[in-house]
């Protein structure tokens, strides 16, 4: 699962990038408004943090660019401003959560989680496909009653089949939600093959 932080505070962006990273999401960063709307005008992600107050920008305009643009990332709020009226707006804009400073990264996760699951899974924790079992919790994947292990690209990959099932998928658009923005450091896709033939070993 990918996460683009809009957040202007480097030490929290780095403290959440680092904590998400644990619990195997993969994380993006925009450090102020333009940078946010570069992004998600050129990639897809699963979940956003959002912060209102950005140097150059009201991070409301993003939710307003995602709305316009027919984007149906899942958004949460996070902000040192706590009004009612911060909070009304964003949701009537789309947002799905809103969560004031300071938070603890735990109940962070946990949010993010229940975004994806409303917004990819509705609302289940458990994806079945066939004889393969998903928990989207516990990350875990079975084939046939029986718990395989996977990296997390290739339980990431997985995911990412399972939430675009009956979709032809790009070769590009794989290598995008695998890699990111740091996608500009392989000179082809060759590293797809690679893991799809590992994922194909471990669930078949």
């Amino acid at each position: 699962m990918k996460i683009l932080i809009v957040e202007d505070e480097v030490a929290l962006s780095k403290s959440i990038v680092s904590y998400l990273k644990s619990e195997n999401y993969l994380c993006e960063v925009a450090g102020n408004f333009t940078d946010g709307i570069e992004k998600v005008d050129s990639y897809d992600y699963d979940c956003i943090l959002l912060d209102i107050s950005l140097p150059d920008g009201n991070g409301l305009n993003v939710l307003k660019f995602l709305k316009e643009n027919n984007k149906t990332e899942g958004v949460i709020i996070i902000s040192a401003k706590n009004s009612i009226e911060d909070k009304i707006e964003g949701l009537k804009l789309g947002a799905d959560d809103y969560i004031p400073k300071p938070f603890h990264l735990s109940e962070l996760s946990a949010r993010i989680a229940a975004v994806i699951r409303r917004r990819k899974f509705n609302g289940d924790n458990i994806l079945i496909l066939n004889e393969i079992t998903i928990d989207i919790l516990a990350k875990t994947v079975a084939v046939n009653n029986h718990i395989v292990d996977l990296t997390r690209t290739e339980y990431d990959l997985l995911l990412y089949f399972a939430v675009n099932k009956n979709r032809v998928l790009s070769k590009a658009a794989i290598a995008e939600h695998l890699s990111g923005e740091d996608l500009y450091l392989y000179d082809n896709y060759d590293f797809i093959y690679a893991h799809i033939k590992n994922l194909k070993k471990e669930t078949c």
